[in-house]
């Protein structure tokens, strides 16, 4: 991998810079919106798929304890 040689550096600073500073207050809300929506939906999927994780271990521990108590 090339390294960055300082003045590619300078021109990447500065058009990123020029593209934050046309931004407006709408914008960057709506970019804001947008990046928690998606970081909301991400940390639902996450917690949902633990939770079924989860209840699918009762559920096959469930099971066990009853398939012993029929065969006892």
């Amino acid at each position: 991998m090339r390294q960055v040689t300082p003045a590619e550096g300078a021109s990447y600073a500065g058009s990123g810079i020029s593209i934050a500073s046309s931004l407006t207050l709408t914008d960057i809300g709506i970019i804001i919106g947008i990046v928690t929506a998606l970081l909301t939906f991400g940390l639902n999927a996450y917690f949902l798929r633990r939770k079924d994780q989860r209840e699918a271990e009762e559920h096959r521990a469930r099971m066990h304890v009853l398939e012993e108590h029929d065969d006892g």
